[in-house]
This record gives C-alpha cells, sequence and structure tokens, in this order.
C-alpha cells in the first residue's frame, strides 16, 4: 500500500530519501570521530560519483551530435548564459531578502548543469526529439564538470563561501576533474559491467549524494546555521523557485519556435535547457564551498529541483495528450 502512495506520489523517492537526510541531520546530526569519518567517505564517494559520470558519458555521440548545433548551442545558452544572468541579476535582491548564503545558492543553482535522465525522460514522454536531448544532457554535463566551477569562480565572491587558492583548485582537480577524466579513459572497460549492473549503480549513485546531504546539514546544525533559516525564507525560497521555472519555461517554450525549430526539436530545448541537476550540483558544491554555510547553499538547488520535477512532470504529460489527440 505504502509502495502505490508513493508511485503515485508527485516527489519522488529520490527526493524524499534526501528531505529524511536532511530531517535525520537535523535531529541526529554527525559528529565527533564518526563526522570526521564520514568526511574522508564523503571526499572519496564525490571522486567515485564523478569517475561514474565519466564512464556513462560517451564523448563520441556527443561530438557525432554536434551537428545539430543550433539545437545544443540554444541548449547550452539557456543553460550556462541565460540562466547564470539571472541568476546575477537577482543576487543583489535576494541578498536583502533571504540573506547572503541562501541568496549565494539561488545564484549556484543558475551555474550547475542540466540533468540527464529526467531532461531525457520528459522529452520522450512529450514526443519531442529524444536523441537531441540524450546529447544535448550529455554535453551540458561534460562540459558542466569544467564550466560550473568557472562560472563560480567568476560570478560568486568569496563572501559566499567559495574560497578558490591553490588547495582549492587541488581540491577541484582531484575530486572533480581527474576522477572525470579517469572514468573516460576506462569507459571502454567499465562503461559493459555500468549497463549490466545498472540498477545496483544507480542506487550508489543515489546513496552516495543522501550521504553527502546528510554530512553538509550535520555541519550546518553543529554550527547552528539552521537557526538562522526562517519559515518564511523557504517560502520565499520556493515562490522565487516556481516563478523561476515557470519563466524559463515560457520562454523556451516560445523562443525555439520563433528561432525556426520545429515541435520536436522545441521540446527537447525547453526539457533541457531549464532543468539544473541536483545530482552534479550537490557533490561539487561540497568541493566549491568550504565551511559550514555549504548547508544552507544547497537547498535552493534542492527546493528548484523538486518543483521542476512537478511541473514539468505536468508539462510532458499536457504534450503527450495533445500530441495523441492531434495523431488520432
Amino acid at each position: 500500500m505504502f509502495g502505490r502512495l508513493l508511485a503515485k506520489s508527485p516527489i519522488d523517492g529520490f527526493v524524499l530519501s534526501i528531505m529524511l537526510a536532511v530531517v535525520v541531520a537535523a535531529f541526529l546530526p554527525a559528529r565527533g570521530a564518526f563526522a570526521e569519518v564520514l568526511d574522508y567517505l564523503v571526499i572519496a564517494l564525490i571522486a567515485v560519483l564523478f569517475f561514474l559520470y565519466g564512464t556513462r558519458l560517451h564523448p563520441r555521440e556527443a561530438l557525432e551530435g554536434l551537428t545539430h548545433w543550433r539545437l545544443h548551442l540554444t541548449i547550452l545558452a539557456f543553460t550556462f548564459v541565460l540562466f547564470p544572468i539571472v541568476g546575477v541579476l537577482l543576487a543583489p535582491l535576494l541578498s536583502r531578502i533571504i540573506g547572503d548564503d541562501l541568496s549565494a545558492g539561488m545564484l549556484y543553482l543558475t551555474l550547475v548543469p542540466s540533468t540527464v535522465q529526467s531532461s531525457i525522460a520528459f522529452t520522450s514522454i512529450a514526443r519531442g526529439n529524444v536523441p537531441g536531448a540524450i546529447v544535448s544532457a550529455s554535453t551540458s554535463n561534460l562540459l558542466g564538470v569544467f564550466l560550473t566551477p568557472l562560472l563560480v569562480v567568476w560570478l560568486m565572491s568569496t563572501d559566499s563561501g567559495a574560497q578558490f587558492d591553490a588547495s582549492s583548485i587541488t581540491k577541484i582537480m582531484l575530486q572533480i576533474l581527474l576522477p572525470f577524466i579517469l572514468g573516460q579513459l576506462a569507459r571502454p572497460w567499465i562503461a559493459p559491467l555500468l549497463a549490466r549492473y545498472a540498477e545496483p549503480t544507480k542506487y550508489v549513485d543515489r546513496g552516495a549524494i543522501v550521504l553527502v546531504v546528510y554530512v553538509a546539514f550535520s555541519e550546518g546544525v553543529r554550527q547552528g546555521l539552521w537557526s538562522q533559516v526562517d519559515v518564511w525564507q523557504v517560502i520565499i525560497m520556493t515562490a522565487i523557485a516556481t516563478a523561476l521555472v515557470i519563466a524559463m519555461l515560457l520562454l523556451s517554450g516560445w523562443l525555439p519556435r520563433r528561432l525556426g525549430f520545429d515541435r520536436a526539436d522545441s521540446i527537447a530545448i525547453q526539457f533541457c535547457g531549464t532543468k539544473k541537476s541536483l545530482a552534479t550540483g550537490l557533490p561539487m558544491a561540497t568541493v566549491l564551498f568550504a565551511g559550514p554555510s555549504v548547508g544552507l547553499i544547497v537547498l535552493p538547488l534542492m527546493i528548484f529541483h523538486q518543483v521542476q520535477l512537478i511541473l514539468c512532470s505536468w508539462l510532458a504529460t499536457r504534450y503527450a495528450r495533445q500530441s495523441a489527440e492531434e495523431g488520432a
């Protein structure tokens, strides 16, 4: 019975697990030697995550797909140009309304790459250009490993907790770039194994991210940061995230048609260009941001992720119904 209710819930099991990790951290945060062990475990798991990302992204497919360059450039422009511009423009206002850390989190969510699985899934449901979505979403994540840290360095001040010196560059290299490159190199041997054991590997991915959330929020609880977050701030962040998702969906639904894209390509642009990856953004934030503020910085991304899933699920279903009616 519980399984059926969960299946009907607009909140998927992965997001529910993340929410549970936040609740557990609020009441039972990791402390002492246990917290130190988890810190080292998270470092290792982040490296494993980006190694797995490297093994899953086929560079040849991405390069071949770039022949449809207008589609992919439009999607990448939404992800890495338009979103950051909106984030930068909103930052001064949000800083006064919800505070520096949460405002930094709103800016950070605009800098992370697009999702892969859900972008492709929604494009497929809506009868869009699935091959184009696969290439664009994969390319976004491939470029995001390099572009997101660069955008954070460029656009986020040290007040946000982003600290960049020789040790920070080393962390990015060792925990993100090197594992990703090794995954690309090992792909011919590892990819078939991952395909064979896709389901267990998915739980390794998601379990690692849930642990990253638990450790980040535990540190916030130990430092007393959550006493600085009021319910009204969460409500404002949810309202802003909802408005941002709706605005991007409307713009990405209108602009492609004006640029001459057909219906299938327009759908791929809409679902790939408006999504932000929780799976990539959370572990990357742990590397990019120092101190207990990382828990507050990733909170807007978590809220945005859930809002985008709900709204995109509704929109994809609506497109599928329209397509079925037109084909009838």
